[in-house]
């Protein structure tokens, strides 16, 4: 499975959440960014020629909005490449396994989470009770036209997902899979950094900003875009080791 919409990863402060809805049936896939661009009112640095030198520069990228929005938006990039992973079943039950559900309900794409409790039933069994049981044949349609790959099972009060143990063959297609998602991830920060970069060079073409400015601010970039790599690189190993523990 591989996701289709912008993922969006850790900002200096922690992570941050960010739903992502956009699944079709059997793969999933992690698109690039949305192509909005990075602002180019950035403010040029104000430093006089004994005062500009790297180290300032440094201190004020944080107050820089090229930097701000590489981070946002790689911040949101690591989130839904963490949230696509939770969907990837480990052969133990877990309600994120439904939490990009969507129903149809009165014409209005809902997600599931709002029109019913989910629980788990056991270490193997996911319980959905929608609130409102006229809608238990929408609820199940859409449970089964995601990609949670489970039948579900309706008895008229609630519907049953049961999660089948994983054949050792699964798990390798399991682990193939959140490779491919993560790799999605790493080629998402790797269009908003080259966005940022883009940014920076304008400015630097309309002398909006010095180019010893520009360089230090494009390090940086890369700084923070090598942290959220390395945070992909962390997640997918530890998801690589739920899926093969027994």
């Amino acid at each position: 499975m591989f996701l289709r919409r912008e993922f969006g990863f850790v900002t200096p402060a922690g992570l941050v959440s960010l739903p992502c809805r956009s699944f079709t049936r059997g793969v999933c896939q992690i698109a690039a960014p949305q192509r909005h661009g990075f602002s180019t009112s950035t403010r040029r640095l104000q430093h006089s020629p004994s005062q500009s030198n790297p180290s300032s520069v440094r201190c004020e990228l944080t107050q820089n909005e090229t930097g701000k929005e590489t981070t946002d938006r790689m911040g949101k990039t690591l989130d839904s490449v963490q949230s696509a992973f939770s969907t990837v079943r480990t052969g133990r039950a877990s309600t994120s396994m439904v939490d990009r559900v969507m129903v149809s309900y009165y014409d209005v794409e809902t997600p599931l989470n709002q029109l019913a409790s989910v629980s788990l039933s056991g270490t193997s069994t996911i319980l959905v009770e929608p609130y409102d049981k006229s809608c238990m044949g929408d609820v199940e349609r859409g449970i089964m036209e995601s990609d949670v790959g489970i039948t579900p099972n309706n008895d008229g009060s609630c519907i049953r997902l049961s999660v089948p143990p994983l054949t050792e063959d699964r798990r390798k297609e399991l682990v193939k899979q959140v490779k491919g998602l993560a790799e999605e991830g790493r080629v998402a920060l790797r269009n908003i950094r080259r966005d940022a970069v883009d940014s920076l060079k304008k400015l630097e073409k309309k002398k909006e900003l010095g180019k010893d400015e520009s360089k230090t601010l494009q390090s940086e970039v890369q700084k923070i875009t090598d942290k959220h790599v390395k945070r992909i690189d962390e997640l997918l190993k530890q998801k690589e080791a739920d899926i093969l523990k027994v």
